[in-house]
């Protein structure tokens, strides 16, 4: 059972979400969703989910890391795509990342708070790093040039 509760602008204290400035979505240049994988059978995994995807969507597909970098603590490798492309690229990793734990992120020039509190987790939640590097852009993302062919409908 549900409580129903009713919140009114005078309902709301001062201070707390009456008062928080809103950040536009026309602000969200691109997507990265970041798959991690730990150990053989995870990388295998991810291997196969990486060419599914590519199969599938125009994105750019990013390098491979074998070793975790920069705030990720697993190895990773990185999708990009487009805002246009959310609604089908985030559902089918839903549906399909076989348990591997999955990141995405805004780019809206801001990485700290696009990797740590703007994100969303797709299984388990892992440590990012507040590192050094996470700082904000002066330019904006480069232009999203896919370098998959896809070929299957997802």
């Amino acid at each position: 059972m549900f409580e129903t509760i009713t919140v009114s602008a005078s309902s709301v204290p001062s201070g707390s979400f009456a008062s928080m400035a809103i950040v536009s979505i026309d602000t969200v240049q691109s997507y990265h969703a970041h798959i991690y994988f730990d150990g053989p059978e995870q990388a295998n995994i991810a291997k196969t989910l990486r060419e599914r995807i590519a199969e599938r969507f125009s994105v750019v597909m990013g390098r491979w890391w074998d070793e975790p970098i920069g705030p990720h603590a697993r190895p990773m490798y990185q999708v990009a795509f487009a805002p246009d492309d959310f609604a089908r690229v985030v559902p089918w990793l839903m549906l399909n990342r076989h348990g591997l734990a999955i990141l995405i992120h805004p780019n809206t020039r801001h990485p700290r708070r696009d990797h740590l509190s703007d994100a969303l987790w797709l299984g388990e939640i892992l440590a990012i790093k507040a590192d050094p590097f996470l700082v904000e852009h002066e330019a904006p993302e480069p232009p999203l040039v896919p370098n998959t062919s896809p070929t299957v409908v997802p």
